[in-house]
């Protein structure tokens, strides 16, 4: 497989799992008794301050801060929020595009996206400050967590077949 195409099927398969991982969140949110609109909870509308942004926008402060020195306004939470929590699934699409364009066994990297992703949130966010370490969570949360990242990694792997497919006729 071509490497620009399966990179290219890769950012667009990134962003469909992306969706199809906040869809299920959202489900989630809304079981549990959330009123929010879906379009203001995925943009994160209700995040005016560093406290109340969600992971990635903790990891995008940090960023901000490292790079500058200084804490970045408040105004800065929910564009940092939504902007690192899409280039991240975005990030992961690229990744997958180059493992199926490299491996001789694509449907092993399929099958990994999803688990990988989770298990790098769990190595990377704690020594970051943004996660406890993964074995102070308990099992319902982790459980929570993975099946998400599942969801994550097969939109992401079957857009990014469905759409390299597509190429490979043409």
């Amino acid at each position: 497989m071509n490497l620009i195409t399966s990179v290219g099927a890769g950012i667009v398969a990134g962003a469909v799992g992306t969706a199809a991982m906040d869809l299920l969140w959202y489900r989630r949110y809304r079981r549990r008794g959330g009123r929010e609109r879906f379009s203001s909870w995925e943009s994160a509308a209700g995040v005016r301050t560093w406290d109340a942004a969600s992971a990635p926008g903790q990891v995008g402060r940090k960023v901000a801060e490292l790079v500058s020195g200084s804490t970045p306004p408040d105004s800065w939470a929910r564009p940092t929020t939504n902007v690192v929590h899409w280039a991240t699934g975005i990030g992961w699409g690229i990744t997958h595009g180059v493992a199926q364009a490299v491996s001789s066994r694509p449907r092993a990297v399929a099958a990994a996206l999803g688990p990988t992703a989770w298990l790098a949130s769990y190595a990377i966010l704690p020594v970051l400050g943004v996660y406890r370490p993964i074995w102070k969570y308990d099992a319902r949360t982790l459980g929570k967590d993975l099946s998400a990242h599942l969801v994550f990694g097969l939109a992401t792997a079957a857009a990014h077949a469905i759409l390299t497919k597509a190429g490979r006729r043409r």
